[in-house]
Order: C-alpha cells, then structure tokens, then sequence
C-alpha cells in the first residue's frame, strides 16, 4: 500500500468534551435516592391497599427498571490524569477523544478496552481454576498516556557499511500525539514502537561505516549528532501511522562483535602507533633543520655535507629511538 493510500486511510483524532463528573454524581445519587423512594413508597402504598395488585406490580416493575438505568449511568465516569487521554469508542465507532484531565461523566456505554493482543505463551488460569499453558493475551485500555516514554533498545549485532559486524543499542525518546491513530491504527503501538524502533536502528546502521570512512565520510563511532538526527528521521518516518512523535532517538551501545574485535583492536593500536611516528619523525625533521639553520646562522661550526649527514642521523636516531641513546665518544675524526 503506497505512502498517500495508507494515510488517506488513516484515523485521525476529534477531540471532544465530557460532562462536569461532580455534577453528574450528584444527578444520579438523586435519581438512585428516587429509584428506592419509588419503591418503598409502592410498598407502603400496596401494604395500605391505596393501590391495586396490577399497578403494585407495575409501580415496582418501573422502580427496579429505574435502579438499574442509575446504576448504569454510576459507571459512566470516570477520572483522567493530566497527560492521559481516553479515545470513546460506541458499539465499535469512534465518537472522540477525551483530554481534558479530571472527574468526567461520559455515555456508560462507552467501551472501557478496544481489544486484547496475544503476548505467547504462559500460565492461564482455566475454566476449572488450573493453570495450564497457553496463549497469553493483554488488553488493550481506551485510556492512553500522552506522557514521554523511553525505550532502551536491546544489543543488536548488525553489519555497517562495510559488512563488519557490531553491536549496537539505541535509546528512543517518544509520546503519543494522535491517540485515534494509535489506538486504531496499529494493533499494540507500544510493541509497535519497540519493533520499528529495532528496525530503524538496523537500517541506519548498515548505512554508515563504524568507523575509519573515506575522506569526509560521516561514520558511527564519529557522526554523533548527525548519526542521531538520521536516526531520529528514520524513526518517525516508520512511526507516523502509529501518531507517534519521536522527541530524541541516540546511540547509546556501539562496539565491534566479539568474533572481530581482537582484530580491530590490534587494527586500531597499529594504526595509533603509525599516526604517533608520523608525528615524531615530523617533529624530529623539523629540530634537526632548526640545529642546522642555527648553527650555520651564528657561525658556531663550519659543517661539510659528510659532517651534516652524521649529524642529521646522530640526531634522528636520539630523537626517534624508542630507548635512550647511549653516547659514543670518537677520540679520532670522521675521515680517519
């Protein structure tokens, strides 16, 4: 199904008010007051004989249909804290979402659960009171928080760029922002952000080399906030049918498999030692230069181009050497 099918497909949010839940309780503890007056003033009546058995019967018959149209209408409040929300659901239609938190009255018939979704298999209880197994189901509350979620990603071992194996775990910062889409238009949103949130850091990760790119190549262990922001672009891309908006999505695990580590490792300590010496044989060239420049500038010595070359590799192996140079004294001269 195409990107513009899907979404002209989608359900989007009505936001609607309920009644004030305080005034409602004290209607209907009225109307449950009503209901028993009505009913023991029948009895008295019928005890007086003011009444006849026929309109006894359906005095009381009204008086008990009364009681139970107030205890229907008791169980249509209910409460919202702030940052939650609850999608009214009639006989399978959507009628609105509640956001305003509180003390609420709404139809009774309103659908307290839009489902239930299978979780696996586990311990359930059967008709007869044993525990067997079996399929394990979680229901699925009209009430959804709009509050900020974390979700820390298990270790996934994926390839980069490069076809390297590596471990990587990302923390994914969300919240609901259309709770008609997520309660509607995906099954479980919360399963349904840990998988695509799975999926997203593998796909991002096969996009980037762990480390060591070509020039100017942004990479997983040195991209940092570019590697977040692509990921976080990735995410809310797969996550936008479910009305779910991503508010930070990072790195948080990143490290070779355990199969190619060693080598890395070693790759990376060779590579260290290189970059060290480069820089040492850098600084040693440029000394020497400086001494010779020196000493031809204040006529300290007067030196042929044999002399310079002993000189220059005296001082590279001194500068250079990993060990302290042991001097050597020459009692006769460098022609003889």
């Amino acid at each position: 199904m195409s990107v513009e099918r899907s979404r002209a497909y989608a359900t989007h949010e009505r936001e609607v008010g309920a009644l004030n839940g305080w005034f409602m309780l004290v209607v209907n503890l009225a109307l449950l007051i009503g209901a028993f007056y009505f009913f023991f003033a029948t009895v008295a009546a019928a005890a007086d004989g003011l009444l006849a058995p026929a309109q006894t019967g359906t005095r009381i018959l009204l008086a008990i249909l009364w009681l139970i149209a107030t205890l229907i209408m008791l169980s249509g409040h209910f409460t919202l804290q702030p940052n939650e929300a609850r999608v009214q659901i009639l006989f399978g239609a959507y009628k609105g979402t509640v956001r305003k938190s509180g003390f609420h009255w709404a139809n009774p018939f309103y659908a307290r659960n839009r489902g239930k979704v299978a979780m696996g298999i586990g311990k359930v209880t059967s008709s007869s009171g044993h525990k067997t197994d079996g399929i394990v189901y979680k229901p699925l509350k009209t009430k959804i928080s709009l509050r900020v979620h974390n979700f820390n990603s298990e270790k996934l071992k994926v390839n980069d760029k490069r076809g390297n194996p590596v471990e990587i775990a990302a923390v994914v910062v969300w919240r609901v922002e259309d709770t008609a889409q997520a309660a509607f238009d995906v099954e479980d949103y919360e399963s349904y952000v840990q998988v695509q949130s799975e999926a997203a850091i593998r796909s991002i990760a096969s996009l980037y080399s762990y480390d060591h790119g070509e020039e100017d190549e942004l990479t997983l262990r040195g991209g940092g906030d570019e590697v977040a922001q692509a990921l976080k672009k990735e995410l809310q891309a797969r996550l936008d049918k479910a009305g779910v908006v991503v508010e930070e999505a990072r790195l948080t695990h990143l490290a070779y498999a355990p199969e190619i580590a060693p080598a890395m490792l070693r790759r990376q300590q060779a590579e260290a030692v290189i970059a060290a010496r480069q820089k040492i044989v850098l600084g040693a060239v440029s000394m020497v230069e400086m001494a010779l420049d020196e000493l031809a500038r204040k006529n300290v010595v007067k030196l042929d181009e044999e002399r310079k070359a002993a000189m220059v590799s005296n001082l590279l192996v001194v500068l250079c050497g990993t060990e302290e140079a042991s001097p050597v004294i020459n009692t006769g001269t460098l022609y003889t």
